[in-house]
């Protein structure tokens, strides 16, 4: 199955980041993507964290959502999109979803993040309880390929990256493929990005993708980049640094198939 990293630097301006998005996925689908992942605020890196409040939509219906289930549509492409922000009960905080966008336009799935981000090294500050609240579950679904192969696909968002428990409970589901799209920050990124995305692979025997943010933004932040698709054995198949683009890799269910059982860990576990 071919897939495709989306990398963006989204800025300020909705209506801008949508029509960067829709050039993106069109340059997937021409490469022969089935899977197209788009990363985390996709949508929109605002000025403040607050400003994703008045971008908000209710689940099901919307802008955003709408703009993803016609892509979805148009090019024929399961699209995980990256995230947006959902309404709660508090009108002053939002769930910061995943959904998934079956080829018909159908949103087939929701992933709340789960793990809120929170960071101070004296320069930089980052809390998302702020204006977020948590999701409660992991979600999968099942993405039935043009190979043949059923792919269980596991959702996660950036700062769960760092929580192996997530993970392994989407291993013990018999996930394939982990997705993850993220904004890391450029400081957190360097140290721990790649260490992180290719240890969830190997320790889960699974195929990770992960589509971030880029580069510099509106606000100036500055964020790590480096999309990138790995195999279950940990090697790096495609990844670009930084600015806009496009990461494509074939995920080879075969592949899989043979390293579980050269090296069947997961039948391994005791814990």
């Amino acid at each position: 199955m071919q897939i495709a990293a989306i990398q963006m630097v989204s800025g300020a301006n909705l209506q801008n980041n949508l029509k960067a998005a829709a050039g993106l996925l069109a340059q997937a689908a021409d490469q022969g993507a089935e899977l197209a992942l788009l990363p985390e605020y996709f949508c929109l890196m605002g000025q403040r964290d607050t400003d994703k409040l008045a971008i908000q939509e209710r689940f099901g219906a919307g802008l955003i959502q709408d703009f993803l289930a016609a892509q979805a549509r148009s090019l024929g492409l399961w699209i995980v999109g990256g995230t947006l922000p959902i309404s709660t009960a508090q009108p002053d905080k939002v769930f910061n979803s995943s959904l998934v966008f079956d080829p018909a336009g159908n949103c087939v799935a929701r992933y709340d993040k789960i793990h809120l981000f929170r960071f101070d090294n004296g320069r930089e500050t980052y809390d998302e309880s702020r204006v977020l609240v948590p999701g409660t579950k992991p979600v999968a679904f099942d993405l039935p390929s043009h190979d043949g192969h059923r792919w269980r696909v596991g959702l996660s968002i950036c700062y769960d990256l760092r929580f192996a428990e997530l993970y392994r409970a989407y291993a013990a589901q018999g996930a394939d493929l982990l997705l993850v799209p993220s904004a890391f920050t450029y400081t957190t990124g360097q140290a721990h990005w790649e260490l992180l995305l290719r240890t969830r692979a190997v320790e889960n025997l699974c195929f990770v993708a992960a589509a971030g943010q880029g580069g510099m933004h509106d606000n100036g932040r500055r964020t790590w980049g480096q999309s990138l698709v790995v195999d279950p054995w940990g090697a790096v198949l495609a990844q670009q640094p930084q600015e806009p683009g496009v990461v494509m890799a074939a995920l080879d269910a075969g592949r899989l198939a043979a390293v579980r059982s050269q090296l069947p860990a997961l039948q391994h576990r005791v814990l």
